[in-house]
């Protein structure tokens, strides 16, 4: 354990007489706050202070202008960070039997890319979903290079499509999508990378990019299938943390 570490987080009585050991321990389990880190390193190490030792935590109020709240590892400070880096947005079930799934308020000014998940569910045939933004059906662009396990390599492109084509393999066992979509809500054109594996012994590996040529700003999606229909599954929607 290092010089900091605790057995036990002291409670006391009415009228009890806290003695030094007492205090000593009260006062670690408790975050003290600087407000700078010069006013934090200042603190440890002299005269009555306190061992920087690993485990220590302390709350400095400016860091380049922002408050952050700090651990010692034993060798350096570490910033904890304040909320993750992906945000769950929405997340929508897959119905029964069904073409097409609309995923409204997805997307918002809140943040500016986001990760779209899909698995789970299945489909009545073999097949790959198409992906339209909003009501838009002209200006898709992409490429797409596929990878079958046994090695051959095979390559297809879209221009001016109607849709982003191959977004969610659909197959008789499983869905899968796995889409980074960059600024669908930002005034400028939306940027997509796709990767994912087909769930068939004879299939293979497929990675896919592109964009959409305007500029509007999106807050939904639809997922529509090639032939035959979906069952189940979950469509997950994450925003990344813009800082």
């Amino acid at each position: 354990m290092g010089a900091n570490a605790q057995t036990s987080v002291p409670t006391f009585t009415a009228g009890e007489i806290l003695t030094a050991a007492n205090m000593n321990i009260s006062a670690g389990t408790g975050i003290p706050v600087f407000a700078t880190t010069t006013a934090r390193d200042a603190a440890f190490g002299g005269t009555g202070e306190k061992t920087l030792a690993e485990g220590q935590y302390a709350y400095i109020e400016n860091i380049a202008g922002v408050a952050a709240t700090q651990f010692y590892d034993g060798a350096a400070w570490q910033t904890l960070s304040v909320a993750p880096g992906l945000v769950l947005v929405s997340s929508t079930t897959i119905g029964s039997a069904v073409s097409s799934v609309t995923v409204s308020s997805a997307f918002s000014s809140t943040y500016d890319n986001y990760k779209i998940i899909i698995s789970g569910g299945a489909a009545s045939v073999g097949d790959n979903c198409n992906l339209t933004l909003g009501a838009t059906a002209t200006g898709y662009y992409q490429a797409a290079i596929f990878l079958s396990y046994a090695g051959a390599v095979s390559y297809l492109g879209t221009a001016n499509g109607t849709s982003f084509v191959g977004a969610v393999m659909q197959n008789t066992n499983v869905l899968y999508g796995n889409w980074d979509l960059l600024g669908p809500n930002l005034a400028q054109q939306t940027n997509f990378i796709s990767t994912y594996g087909y769930t068939a012994t004879t299939a293979g590996g497929q990675w896919r990019a592109g964009y959409l040529n305007n500029t509007t700003q999106y807050t939904a999606f639809t997922i529509t299938t090639g032939s035959g229909t979906l069952t189940g599954g979950t469509i997950r929607v994450y925003g990344y943390a813009n800082s």
